[in-house]
């Protein structure tokens, strides 16, 4: 089975390592918009169509499933994006609140991610559809630390305590940025033991592994289509702990003209639902 993962840039290969865990038969096909980050500052609409182009071109590629390895992106595009493309979809979000839910003993759960995220509200509304109380955080200077390959550091350590000391008591935190996972060391001890972290990319791994689990097996290659500089795209990715993998180069170019196809199609599912 082929699989298609995408995301803004690195982060989300938290997530295919994840997915190539538990799916080590499986063939991925990950695309990092690297040309394009960040996405957690530009405008929903501009992310949802982002989301699309990417989209088409995985279809094009042949893939029979699809994960939006990214918080901001599953917010944006999520659930329109399934209800226009024949394959499965899934986003990280649905996963981690499952998993929030599932831990949370007193009710109390907590969510930290890119600026776009949090803003979007879409964890707080869904924690709090199933009774929870929530608190949020955008930590938007996280993803940069991640990418200079400081997660252990003390300026890590120092920024998760300007980011988490003024937090509520919680049960547990979503790690609700796949770029967080490196951090979940210095985040586990600045929000104390008693707190349970979520990590979004081992929830979603674990939904689409069980989701797939009758599904044959590929022979466990993995592709990596990037938008930006390949090398520097590389370099992160080992900072990260990435996947490894053919890295090929994706022009912005295809995207933005597969966008305009899908916007199209998408215009016009709407006016077929509305009519």
């Amino acid at each position: 089975m082929l699989i298609g993962v995408f995301d803004s840039g690195v982060g989300g290969l938290t997530v295919l390592r994840a997915l190539h865990r538990k799916m080590p038969g499986h063939d991925f096909l990950y695309v990092g918009d690297t040309a394009r980050v960040p996405y957690g500052r530009k405008p929903r609409e501009m992310v949802e169509t982002f989301a699309r182009g990417i989209a088409s071109f995985l279809l094009e590629q042949g893939v029979d499933a699809l994960v939006i390895a990214c918080n901001t992106a599953s917010s944006a595009s999520l659930p329109q994006l399934a209800d226009e493309v024949p394959v499965p979809v899934w986003g990280v979000i649905e996963p981690g609140v499952a998993a929030a839910g599932a831990v949370s003993r007193g009710g109390r759960v907590g969510i930290i991610g890119t600026v776009g995220t949090i803003r979007s509200g879409i964890y707080q509304r869904k924690l709090e559809a199933l009774g929870l109380e929530t608190w949020a955080r955008a930590c938007p200077m996280f993803v940069h630390l991640v990418e200079e390959g400081l997660a252990e550091s003390a300026e890590a350590e120092l920024l998760a305590h300007h980011y988490l000391d003024d937090r509520p008591e919680l049960d547990a935190l979503i790690l609700g940025c796949t770029h967080y996972p490196v951090l979940r060391s210095v985040i586990q001890r600045v929000s104390g033991g008693g707190v349970h972290l979520v990590d979004s990319a081992e929830a979603i791994s674990e939904t689409v592994s069980v989701t797939l689990a009758n599904c044959p097996p590929g022979s466990g290659r993995i592709t990596h289509f990037v938008t930006g500089d390949s090398i520097a795209y590389e370099h992160t990715a080992h900072v990260i702990g990435g996947v490894d993998g053919a890295i090929v180069p994706l022009p912005v170019a295809d995207l933005v003209a597969l966008q305009k196809v899908a916007a199209a199609v998408s215009l016009s599912l709407r006016k077929e639902l509305h009519s």
